[in-house]
C-alpha cells in the first residue's frame, strides 16, 4: 500500500516538474523580441495628425516619425507595420498588445514611465505657445483666462493650467491649429516644430506667429509595452547606432527644412 502511494505521488510530482518545464520553455520562447521578428513586422502606432512626425499624405502615412520606425524596422530585418489612432488612446492600445510600440512623437514623463517604459530619446523639441498675428497676444503670460487649444491626452494641458487659461480639447494638431486661425480660440499650445510647420504649409498658417520662447524642452522617445524587455533593449541599441551614424540626423533634415533635432 505504502509503495503505491509513493508511486501515485510520483507521478504527480513528474507531471508538474514536465508541465512547469513546458510551461518554460513556451514562455522562453515567446520574448518580447522573437515576437517582432517571428511575425515579420514592427507594428508601430501614431495619432497620425502630426505633421511633419506623422500626418496622411496621399492615403498614406508619412513623416519624421513614420521614416524612423522604416529604419528601425530595417534593422530588426522585418517590415515597418505603421498605424494610426486616437491620441488618448495610444498607451492603453500599447498595454492591451495591439501594438510593438508607440512611435509617435510621445515625450518622456514621470506619469507616463508609469504605464510604459520608453526608450532612449530619438529628438528633442519644446511646447510652443501659437496664436494669431493680429490677436495682440506676444507673451505666453497674456494668456491667463483665455482660451488655448490642445490634443487631449497631451501634456500640454499643463502648460495651460500653468498659464492659468482654460484648455479647448481637440482630438489632434491639426484640429488646434485650425481652431487658431479661424480665430475660435485665442491660441494652440503643441509642439514648436508642428507649429511652424503648420505656419509654412497649410492654409492660413501665415496668419500664426509663435509667442515667446518654447515652455519646456521635451524627450521624444519610443513607448512599449512594461513586459517587452528584449524589444527595449534591442530598440535602445538600434537608436544608439541610428544617432552614430547620422541616420536620425538626416531623417531629421529631410523633414524639418534642414534642421537636426536629434541632438540635445
Amino acid at each position: 500500500m505504502f509503495i503505491k502511494k509513493m508511486g501515485i505521488v510520483l507521478i504527480v510530482v513528474m507531471a508538474m516538474i514536465l508541465t512547469f518545464t513546458a510551461c518554460s520553455q513556451e514562455n522562453k520562447g515567446e520574448d518580447s523580441l522573437d515576437r517582432v521578428i517571428d511575425s515579420g513586422k514592427f507594428t508601430v502606432v501614431g495619432s497620425g495628425g502630426y505633421r511633419p512626425f506623422n500626418f496622411m499624405q496621399d492615403g498614406e502615412v508619412a513623416g519624421f516619425d513614420v521614416d524612423t520606425g522604416a529604419a528601425i524596422s530595417e534593422r530588426l530585418g522585418v517590415d515597418l507595420n505603421y498605424v494610426t489612432s486616437d491620441w488618448d488612446g495610444l498607451i492603453e492600445g500599447l498595454r492591451s498588445k495591439r501594438y510593438d510600440g508607440i512611435l509617435g512623437s510621445m515625450a518622456i514623463t514621470d506619469d507616463r514611465k508609469e504605464q510604459v517604459n520608453f526608450t532612449i530619446p530619438y529628438y528633442y523639441s519644446g511646447a510652443q505657445l501659437v496664436v494669431r498675428k493680429d490677436s495682440g497676444i506676444t507673451d505666453p503670460n497674456d494668456m491667463e483666462g483665455k482660451m488655448i487649444a490642445v490634443a487631449t491626452g497631451t501634456n500640454f494641458v499643463g502648460d495651460v493650467e500653468a498659464l492659468g487659461a482654460q484648455a479647448s480639447l481637440y482630438q489632434d494638431d491639426n484640429a488646434t491649429i485650425m481652431e487658431v486661425i479661424e480665430g475660435r480660440v485665442d491660441g494652440a499650445i503643441t509642439d514648436r516644430l508642428v507649429a511652424i510647420e503648420a505656419m509654412n504649409k497649410i492654409s492660413g498658417g501665415d496668419q500664426l506667429m509663435l509667442c515667446g520662447q518654447i515652455l519646456r524642452l521635451e524627450e521624444m522617445a519610443i513607448a512599449v509595452n512594461k513586459e517587452d524587455n528584449e524589444l527595449l533593449a534591442e530598440l535602445n541599441y538600434i537608436l544608439l547606432d541610428l544617432h552614430k551614424d547620422g541616420t536620425l540626423k538626416k531623417i531629421s533634415e529631410e523633414w524639418l527644412n534642414g534642421e537636426n533635432v536629434t541632438d540635445k
